[in-house]
């Protein structure tokens, strides 16, 4: 008998795969995924659809698919596939959206133009896949999936080479992510979105112990993500990225769960919204609300290659409600994925020496050590942003009992 995948949302769901490049430069791939990303985004504004968050869609990159497989996997009851073609200055873009209950057509398009209307092309799109699933649809409805995170086309072209390095949370990847983000913010100074990731990128630098100057590259990242949640008051992914990054470099837990809930509220199929938010949950001590958001998060998507964010965060809620033996699992997994992820090592490590695993421990704390040596318990609280006191005491205690230096 076969698997009936995740059941279906009690709205109209879809998943966007990643478009074929048919371009004749393979590195144009990164172009073609930003055209995906970007469908997507404008898709997920719209509150009446449930979008699968973009990591689980391009889990099916470079595969070939069955779309009534996809709808199972993805719980999802439409499939949109597609192609992007590049030429010196000219795009087309073909679509095709299909029911993945039967696999009919239900409509196909091509669109064809300048680079300089890449925009419009997405819109076009964008319209064409909402018309044709709710055609009853309001108009407004439609216009508001419509924004266009900037007029820059070099400063998107950065912006996207960006994005194609940031999701594998590795240090050279982060690396490279990281100039690119600040080349689009230098071409386009109101960029919100670049301001976001970038400073989430220092974010993600001084977490895992990889800042060449802590003091500097905090001011940088609180001052970029500053200027996100100015510039970006709707805009989802730069309050998300901007919000998380102060509540970790600046301390404003508070702040910075305002701005994640304001963001799920523009855009409430943003899957990274919603695990950053069950980060800053946990940090306040809701740890049920915190699993309940990561959760979430995961049925937006399954498949995501980001996985280990969430692992690591459920991973951390468990540990302050005090399930050691839970949190100890979920931070094993994280690490199968991202084995330099600081924060799911130091959960792994706190989780075993409360329930007595002090070898597992002691092993945890040295690999602890190792990724960031400059990491003590006397220092815990610069780093991570734990709000109840009860609860950076446990996290102390269990570091200190597995070998953390005072």
């Amino acid at each position: 008998m076969p698997d009936p995948g995740l059941a279906l949302p009690d709205k109209p769901s879809i998943a966007v795969l990643p478009f074929h490049n048919l371009s004749n430069e393979p590195q144009q791939d990164y172009f073609a995924d930003g055209i995906v990303e970007d469908v997507i985004a404008a898709l997920s504004r719209s509150r009446w659809l449930f979008v699968v968050a973009r990591n689980s869609s391009f889990a099916y990159k470079g595969r070939v698919t069955d779309v009534k497989e996809v709808g199972r996997e993805l719980g999802v009851r439409y499939i949109l596939e597609g192609s992007v073609r590049r030429s010196g200055a000219r795009v087309r873009i073909t679509g095709q959206l299909v029911d993945a209950a039967t696999g009919a057509n239900i409509w196909a398009e091509r669109f064809e133009g300048s680079i300089a209307d890449v925009f419009d092309l997405q819109d076009q799109i964008t319209e064409n896949v909402v018309g044709a699933i709710a055609p009853q649809l309001e108009r407004a409805e439609i216009e508001r999936a419509k924004r266009k995170p900037t007029e820059n086309l070099q400063a998107y072209d950065h912006y996207l080479r960006g994005m194609a390095k940031l999701h594998t949370g590795t240090r050279e990847a982060l690396n490279e992510a990281l100039p690119s983000f600040l080349k689009a913010i230098e071409l386009d100074p109101e960029y919100a979105s670049a301001y976001g990731m970038g400073a989430w990128c220092y974010f993600w630098r001084r977490v895992n112990g990889w800042t060449s100057d802590r003091v500097e590259e905090t001011k940088e990242g609180i001052r970029l993500g500053r200027l996100a949640v100015e510039l970006g008051r709707d805009d989802a992914v730069a309050l998300t990225r901007g919000g998380h990054a102060l509540a970790h470099l600046a301390g404003e837990l508070d702040n910075g769960l305002a701005l994640l809930d304001r963001a799920v509220l523009l855009n409430p199929n943003l899957a990274a919204a919603w695990f950053l938010g069950g980060y800053l949950r946990a940090f306040r001590g809701e740890t049920e609300g915190a699993i309940d958001h990561f959760n979430h998060a995961l049925r937006l998507s399954p498949l995501d290659l980001e996985m280990f964010r969430m692992q690591a965060g459920i991973a951390l809620a468990h540990f302050f409600a005090r399930r050691f033996d839970v949190a100890s699992r979920w931070a094993e997994e994280a690490l199968r994925s991202l084995p330099s992820f600081t924060v799911a090592v130091a959960v792994l490590a706190a989780s075993d020496a409360h329930r007595g695993q002090i070898q597992n421990a002691a092993a945890a704390v040295q690999r602890l050590r190792v990724l960031d040596p400059l990491l003590r318990v006397s220092n815990l609280g610069e780093w991570l942003p734990i709000h109840r006191s009860e609860d950076a005491i446990a996290f102390a205690d269990g570091l200190r009992s597995a070998g953390l230096p005072d």
